[in-house]
């Protein structure tokens, strides 16, 4: 009998069955990737668990044993009663000031830098460069260096210890940065469209208005949750340019956690350290499909 020649596809399907399905490099990488989500989801779960305990349940000392009955009295307790300082008002204080926080944070910062990058990226401007490099500069600065001239600024213009103090000092830090996103995101639009515009007697604020702004949505998703999730998370700028009743939800999460009237409550610092992550979570979650397109779309290029 003579052999048939195997084609170059019924090859291929001979070598594809003979290959084993299970190799070693895949077996490292899923072994790391699972120690690395263990790394993040134990703790995580441990946190959850405690915070629908009692405290009898802590006492004993199973920290990874289901609550048996679950309560929400740590919640309650936490959102509406926990003290922070002489402040027994739980974390909702802290809520709502992070929310006068995050507003003009927001408005300010955003309204400024997507301008000020617009500008730089798409109009010739002489003094670009030396601009560019000043921002460049002030992007990493650390902010302890500036902290004193920016307390006494703030004093000076009454704003210091007040919510609205707190926002302009984040919108200060953060511009330089979103600055740069918004130039380089800018830089990688079609130049045909924007020289289009111009040859059609399109003004500065009218080519932004009617084709630059309406092309900026996944950029907007980034520098949306970046900023929503660094000023919510922040904890130096709020301690230090916040009064006792300004404070943002993570100072007053941090005084709840080393304030101690009697025995120490673990499930409500966990149901505490809940409801201050809670809120960026939910706008990640919500928003994470967008903010990876948008880096993808170039929000992060050179």
């Amino acid at each position: 009998m003579t052999a048939i020649p195997l084609t170059s596809q019924s090859a291929n399907q001979v070598k594809a069955r003979r290959r084993p399905f299970i190799r070693p490099h895949r077996v490292v990488i899923f072994v790391f990737l699972l120690m690395a989500a263990a790394f993040f989801a134990v703790p995580l779960y441990v946190i959850v668990v405690t915070s629908f305990k009692t405290m009898d349940q802590i006492r004993l000392g199973q920290i990874f044993s289901l609550p048996s009955p679950w309560t929400t009295d740590a919640w309650t307790y936490a959102w509406a009663q926990a003290c922070s300082g002489m402040n027994c008002n739980g974390v909702r204080v802290g809520f709502v000031n992070s929310l006068y926080i995050l507003a003009p944070s927001l408005v300010l910062t955003i309204s400024l830098s997507i301008i000020t990058g617009y500008g730089l990226a798409l109009w010739n401007v002489k003094w670009a460069n030396g601009f560019l490099f000043v921002l460049f500069i002030c992007a990493f600065v650390p902010f302890q260096i500036i902290m004193y001239p920016l307390i006494k600024i703030a004093g000076t213009l009454h704003i210091y210890g007040t919510t609205f103090g707190i926002a302009v000092i984040h919108s200060v830090l953060s511009l330089p940065f979103l600055t740069l996103i918004f130039r380089n995101y800018f830089r990688g639009m079609p130049p045909q469209i924007i020289a289009a515009a111009m040859i059609d007697s399109g003004s500065f604020w009218r080519i932004f208005f009617e084709i630059v702004l309406p092309m900026s949505g996944n950029i907007m998703i980034v520098v949306l949750i970046l900023m929503i999730t660094g000023i919510w998370n922040d904890f130096l700028v709020g301690l230090t340019f916040g009064a006792q009743d300004t404070q943002p939800m993570t100072v007053v999460l941090n005084n709840i956690t080393v304030t101690t009237t009697g025995a120490k409550n673990y499930a409500v610092d966990m149901a505490s350290a809940l409801l201050t992550a809670l809120p960026p979570l939910v706008i990640y979650f919500v928003l994470g499909k967008f903010f990876v397109q948008g880096i993808t779309a170039g929000a992060i290029k050179g």
